[in-house]
């Protein structure tokens, strides 16, 4: 695969070590020619240490052998995740430091969870592209003329917080994006 086409969750190959993507960022250059640069951050499956890697957006990325299963999440503590999959029921404990930027997304009961298995070891967890979550507390929204669209803080069920559209109330039900943290829509 392409440096260009890898995205957070994937698995890759780099100096012989699988790496799973943890965050990316891209960096265009402003000369005519140069070549759009990639940076990962990613955690090496075997000794969980941090690897920051940069490539050039046509540089060819060997993607790691492993397999993503449907699971779901049993229960958790201070220290792991336990999940489970929902074909073979093996279960599996994921480190809370490993899913640590994933957590204000996870609730009971909540579907399209698949957990990143290399070598019969759960290395991570892949959420769906948007969950649903309600709002704990918002401010009330003011009648005013606008004519821009304002936003206001909102504190969801998980303790994230979210800038929501003024007419957003406390008690909805809201679609976030699992990958940039932003509102969708209502649920």
């Amino acid at each position: 695969m392409l440096a260009k086409e890898v995205k957070t969750g994937s698995v890759i190959v780099h100096e012989g070590n699988p790496i799973v993507i943890i965050s990316l960022s891209v960096q265009s250059p402003s000369a005519r020619g140069a070549a759009t640069l990639y940076k990962f951050r990613g955690r090496n499956v075997v000794t969980r240490n941090k690897v920051d890697v940069t490539f050039k957006g046509t540089d060819v990325v060997a993607e790691a052998d492993f397999s993503k299963r449907n699971v779901q999440l049993m229960y958790s503590d201070p220290n792991y995740m336990y999940v489970m999959d929902q074909e073979s029921y093996q279960q599996y404990d994921v480190p809370i430091e490993d899913v640590e930027e994933q957590l204000p997304y996870i609730t009971e009961g909540l579907e399209g969870i698949r957990a990143l298995v290399y070598n019969d070891e759960c290395v991570g967890i892949e959420l769906p592209a948007s969950v649903e979550l309600t709002i704990k507390q918002c401010d009330p929204s003011i009648k005013g003329n606008s004519a821009t669209a304002r936003t206001k803080p909102a504190t969801l069920e998980t303790d994230l917080v979210v800038q929501v559209p003024e007419y957003i109330k406390e008690g909805e039900r809201i679609k976030v994006d699992t990958r940039t943290g932003e509102f969708l829509s209502r649920a």
